[in-house]
């Protein structure tokens, strides 16, 4: 398979397809865990999968770059006061992508995982660096854009109308409480969010437009791209050519 033809998805490939060649593997990491009474629980699998696939697409030209199935659980355990949320725990999480990374790094060049929520961090992170400690070329990367808001807000009620508007319920959108999430940490530790915000929002999806979710996954796919084309990782595994974000 030429690099012009080659296929950007490894669900799309055949084993063949990948004989002689040692591809970067974008793995989106999201999660099933409640997005408001207004968004669909795959939110932050959605929009993991549509960063990557668009860096990928940029990079196509230049470099051998893959996206995997999503990954559509993590560890949501602060979710769990709503119905529809499913979590795998950190220790499970934990060692899913360790296992997962140590299978596709025998055939891959390298891994990143390209993530969409929050809660899974401090064990994608030491996943990642374990792998890194085994001498494999894992990285981690976190959809993120500048102002957005905690949880099923503006930003994320935005994205989604861009990636599946037939799937937002627009007429149920409410604002939950809208201070910055360090301000809400200690309420959501002892509370969790049901605790916080009933109807489980953190912002106000006010404003929402397709056009800005168009934008703040371009400026994601953008920056992931330069980000993948430095490959600078740090001690706990993340990727950035910027230093912290």
């Amino acid at each position: 398979m030429s690099a012009a033809v080659r296929a950007s998805r490894l669900a799309d490939v055949t084993w063949p397809d990948l004989e002689g060649r040692r591809p970067l593997v974008l793995l989106p990491l999201g999660s099933c865990e409640q997005h408001g009474p207004h968004l669909p629980l795959d939110t932050d699998a959605a929009v993991a999968q549509a960063v990557a696939e668009r860096a990928a697409a940029r990079l196509g030209g230049t470099a051998d770059v893959l996206v995997a199935p999503p990954q559509a659980y993590g560890a949501s355990g602060e979710h769990e006061g709503f119905p529809g949320t499913v979590s795998l725990g950190h220790a499970a999480l934990r060692l899913l992508i360790t296992e997962i990374g140590r299978s596709l790094l025998r055939w891959a060049d390298r891994l990143l995982v390209v993530n969409g929520h929050g809660g899974n961090l401090v064990s994608l992170a030491d996943a990642v660096t374990g792998l890194r400690g085994e001498s494999r070329d894992a990285a981690w990367w976190p959809c993120l854009p500048p102002g957005s808001d905690a949880h099923a807000g503006r930003t994320e009620t935005s994205l989604m109308l861009r990636l599946r508007p037939s799937a937002v319920r627009g007429e149920r959108a409410v604002a939950g409480p809208t201070e910055p999430v360090g301000q809400l940490m200690d309420r959501l530790r002892a509370e969790s969010v049901r605790g916080v915000s009933p109807s489980g929002v953190l912002g106000d999806p006010a404003g929402a437009a397709a056009g800005e979710g168009e934008r703040l996954l371009d400026r994601m796919a953008d920056r992931l791209a330069t980000d993948i084309g430095v490959w600078r990782v740090s001690g706990h595994g993340r990727l950035g050519s910027g230093g912290e974000r």
